[in-house]
C-alpha cells in the first residue's frame, strides 16, 4: 500500500508539474527596438542596433555584417517591439531593415513611424532617401509624410558665394548639382545654430577645396593606382573590374567597399556603375555628403559630428586623411586645408572656432 501511495503522490507532482508548464506566464514587455542596422556604418563593441525584429549588440568592429552574422561579432539581445501602428491604423508591416530584399509592392514601416511601399525590387536601400525605390504609404488612414524637400529654407552657401570660393572650378561641379544632394542628408549644414551651421559648410567645402585642388579634378590623376582600389577580399568582388574604383568626386571617393557602401546608403548602383560618380554631378556630390555625415574614416567621428558637436575642424580632417596628415604626417598638407577653412569662413561671415589642427 505504501508503495501505491507513492505512486499515486508521484503522479500528482508530475500532473501539477505539467499544468505549471502549461499555463503561461504574463510575458515580459519586449524591449524598444535599437536604431536599424545599417550596411554602410561601423560599429564598434557594445553598440546596439535592431534587425528584423531583434536587438544585438557588436562584441568588436564591424561593418556589413548583418546581424546575427556568421562571425559571432552580434550578440543577440532578443526580441523587440517596434512600435505600435499610427493612431486610427491597422497596419501591421514589418519594420523596414537595412540590406533586406524587398519585392517591388513589400510594404514597410521605417524609423520614423511612417509607412512606404517599393516601387521597385531593391535590397533594403533607405525608404526616405531612395525616393525612386520607396512611396509613402498611407495605412489604415493615416496619411503618408511627404520626402524632405530638395533644398529646405535654402543652401546656407549661396551660389555667389560658392563662385568665390571656387573660381576657377571645373564646369561639372556645379551649384545646383551641390543643391540637389542636400536632400540626400538633410541635416547636412543645417544642424545647430546659424553660425555652426556656416561652419560646417565651410568645413566641408573646405575639405573638398583641399581633395579636387579647388574644385578642378574630377577624377584621382594618378591612373597607376587605379588598380590598388579593389578589395577582392569582400563578398561582392569587384564586378566593375579591378581598376573601376578610383577616386572620384568632391571628395575622392575610391575603393570597391566604400563604392558599395555608398551605393547601398544612397539607392544607387555604385558597385556596379562607379562611373555615374564622374558623370553626374549630384550624385558626385552625394557622395562625398555621404562620407562626411557617416564616415568616421581613421578619425573618431565623422566629420559632421566634429562640427556640429564642437570638435573642430582638426577633426574632419582627422576623419577624411587622418592617417597620413595628422600627427605630425604632412603640416603642409594640414595648414592647406586650415587656411582654405579660415578663408572660407571670411567668406560666409563666421570665425573660425577652436581646434583648428589635428
Amino acid at each position: 500500500m505504501s508503495r501505491l501511495r507513492a505512486l499515486a503522490a508521484l503522479a500528482t507532482l508530475t500532473l501539477a508539474g505539467t499544468l505549471l508548464a502549461v499555463i503561461p506566464s504574463t510575458p515580459a514587455s519586449a524591449a524598444a527596438c535599437a536604431t536599424p542596422w545599417q550596411s554602410s556604418a561601423v560599429y564598434t563593441g557594445g553598440m546596439q542596433v535592431s534587425h528584423n525584429g531583434r536587438n544585438y549588440q557588436a562584441k568588436w568592429w564591424t561593418q556589413s555584417e548583418a546581424p546575427p552574422g556568421t562571425t559571432g561579432v552580434w550578440q543577440d539581445l532578443g526580441a523587440c517591439d517596434g512600435g505600435n501602428p499610427p493612431p486610427g491604423g491597422s497596419c501591421s508591416h514589418p519594420n523596414w531593415a537595412a540590406g533586406t530584399w524587398y519585392p517591388a509592392g513589400s510594404i514597410v514601416r521605417y524609423t520614423n513611424g511612417q509607412y512606404y511601399i517599393a516601387k521597385h525590387d531593391n535590397p533594403g536601400y533607405d525608404p526616405i532617401i531612395s525616393t525612386w525605390y520607396w512611396d509613402p504609404y498611407s495605412c489604415g488612414g493615416t496619411p503618408p509624410t511627404t520626402n524632405p524637400p530638395t533644398n529646405p529654407g535654402g543652401f546656407v552657401v549661396s551660389e555667389a558665394q560658392f563662385q568665390q570660393m571656387f573660381p576657377g572650378r571645373n564646369s561639372f561641379y556645379t551649384y545646383s548639382g551641390l543643391v540637389a544632394a542636400l536632400s540626400a542628408y538633410p541635416a547636412f549644414s543645417r544642424t545647430g545654430s546659424a553660425t555652426v551651421q556656416r561652419q560646417e559648410a565651410a568645413a566641408f567645402l573646405a575639405n573638398v577645396y583641399h581633395e579636387t585642388g579647388g574644385l578642378v579634378h574630377i577624377v584621382e590623376q594618378n591612373t597607376a593606382n587605379y588598380p590598388h582600389y579593389c578589395d577582392y577580399g569582400q563578398p561582392y568582388g569587384c564586378p566593375a573590374g579591378q581598376a573601376a574604383y578610383y577616386g572620384r568626386g568632391p571628395i575622392q571617393l575610391s575603393w570597391n567597399f566604400n563604392y558599395n557602401a555608398a551605393g547601398n546608403a544612397l539607392g544607387l548602383p555604385l558597385l556596379t556603375n562607379p562611373w555615374l560618380v564622374q558623370n553626374d554631378a549630384s550624385v558626385a556630390w552625394k557622395t562625398a555628403i555621404w562620407y562626411w555625415m557617416t564616415q568616421n574614416g581613421p578619425g573618431t567621428m565623422t566629420a559632421h559630428n566634429a562640427m556640429v558637436n564642437g570638435a573642430g575642424f582638426g577633426q574632419t580632417i582627422r576623419s577624411i586623411n587622418g592617417s597620413i596628415e595628422c600627427n605630425g604626417g604632412n603640416p603642409t598638407q594640414v595648414q592647406s586645408r586650415v587656411t582654405r577653412y579660415q578663408q572660407f569662413v571670411g567668406i560666409l561671415g563666421v570665425p573660425a572656432g577652436a581646434n583648428l589642427y589635428c
